[in-house]
């Protein structure tokens, strides 16, 4: 299947990176290399743009795409949290800018045997890098039902987790579950009639909670903002495109935390704890796609980027 998907607030992105044409630039999430495209045009041959991702397909698409670009553009198999030591490989200290697309691709959603969508019935994996070990089948079969509890109500916001965690628990007890097509009737068995029929697909939130907690998703992201603003040469951009309340809500306060990490008791007069700002948050609020993109890609209606500036 060939990678298509489409780059959400692609223009905004670009606006928001303020590109200097012999700039170091990173896509941590490179999917089909739409945003790394538009990067490197913008780049003189005294520009580098490193893009990394971890999904093999993805590294096959866009470096197909991007090869115009010759020595310009350098992938790496990789996922983003290790952007510092790949920069270290590459001699490289310091970057002008950094964005991250935290959204699953169209590529992922659309083809079966990835098991990331409730639309087929496929095998349970859900995996972006199939080099790892632990699967979507691997969570539903094998995690206790407190654990698949947590992780619904946690990271699907389901108000109906408990139940659901229980019914999944009681079906793989007559067999394993190995498909996406016999979760979907686990789900749609655990949610009253009347809420499946006002709230949309019933397995959507359950979906987005196991692909999170099979990818290490929030993990990743918690753990790597602060490494990756330090990472910014004065003046330097973060860029990063979020899909969901709960990406957004870590993003956002990692941005403010390093807007302003004093954490004096506001009666102090002056700051005594050290803690210097690192830069600014250019966005107040975040960015939003337009009616227009919306329309061309309904996908992007949960998008929101956000930018932070290195001091």
């Amino acid at each position: 299947m060939k990678f298509n998907h489409t780059s959400v607030l692609l223009q905004e992105t670009i606006d928001g990176l303020n590109i200097r044409p012999d700039g170091v630039y990173v896509d941590g999430t490179l999917g089909g290399g739409g945003h790394s495209y538009e990067i490197a045009s913008r780049l003189s041959d005294r520009g580098q743009l490193i893009g990394i991702d971890q999904d093999e397909a993805a590294i096959t698409a866009a470096g197909e795409r991007l090869k115009e670009f010759g020595d310009r553009v350098i992938i790496v198999r990789s996922n983003y949290r290790n952007t510092k030591s790949i920069l270290q490989s590459l001699q490289i200290e310091k970057i002008d800018g950094m964005m991250l697309d935290l959204g699953v691709s169209s590529y992922q959603l659309d083809t079966e045997e990835r098991g990331f969508s409730y639309r087929y019935d496929a095998p349970l994996d859900m995996r972006m890098d199939k080099r790892q070990t632990l699967t979507a089948r691997d969570i539903v079969n094998g995690y206790s039902e407190m654990e698949l509890f947590r992780v619904i109500r946690d990271y699907g916001e389901d108000k109906f987790a408990k139940n659901i965690a229980k019914h999944i628990v009681a079906a793989r007890q007559q067999s394993p579950i190995e498909t996406t097509g016999r979760l979907n009737e686990i789900i749609k068995a655990a949610i009253p009639a009347k809420m499946r029929a006002e709230g949309g697909h019933p397995s959507k939130r359950t979906y987005q909670a196991i692909r999170i907690e099979c990818n290490k998703e929030l993990e990743v992201l918690r753990d790597s903002l602060e490494e990756l603003i330090g990472l910014l040469n004065p003046g330097g951009r973060l860029c990063i495109i979020t899909f969901h309340s709960l990406e957004d809500r870590i993003v956002k306060s990692a941005f403010k935390k390093a807007e302003n990490p004093c954490t004096c008791p506001p009666s102090f007069p002056v700051c005594v704890c050290g803690k210097v700002s690192q830069g600014k948050v250019i966005t107040n609020k975040p960015i939003l796609p337009g009616e227009e993109e919306l329309e061309r890609n309904s996908r992007a209606k949960s998008a929101k980027l956000r930018i932070f500036e290195r001091a």
